[in-house]
């Protein structure tokens, strides 16, 4: 299976560039996927999605749905996919170190 290299740190990712194991997680990690996924400018709003994303699955084991996602952050669609421009299950969702949707 492909890694990434994170400093001295080898972590699993799937085919499609998604964390094997949602607790290999850090900052460190997030921004070796957002360089590799073409973000290169994460600022406050990036980590708030990626914080929120984070957050909802650690309690529910599940991804929020994007109205969800937009309410409780207070972004809408539009600005979510100027952020993660893959949308917010395929751009921020990976950041986030969250499985790859089914």
């Amino acid at each position: 299976m492909p890694y990434i290299q994170v400093n001295e740190r080898k972590i699993e990712v799937d085919d499609d560039g998604f964390l094997v194991d949602f607790a290999c997680w850090d900052e460190d990690v997030l921004k070796v996927l957002a360089e590799a996924n073409g973000i290169t400018d994460l600022n406050e709003n990036h980590l708030k999605v990626i914080y929120y994303l984070r957050d909802y699955y650690s309690k529910y084991g599940s991804t929020p749905i994007t109205k969800k996602l937009c309410k409780e952050t207070g972004f809408t669609i539009i600005q979510i996919h100027n952020l993660f421009p893959a949308g917010p299950a395929y751009g921020a969702g990976k950041l986030a170190g969250l499985p790859k949707p089914s």
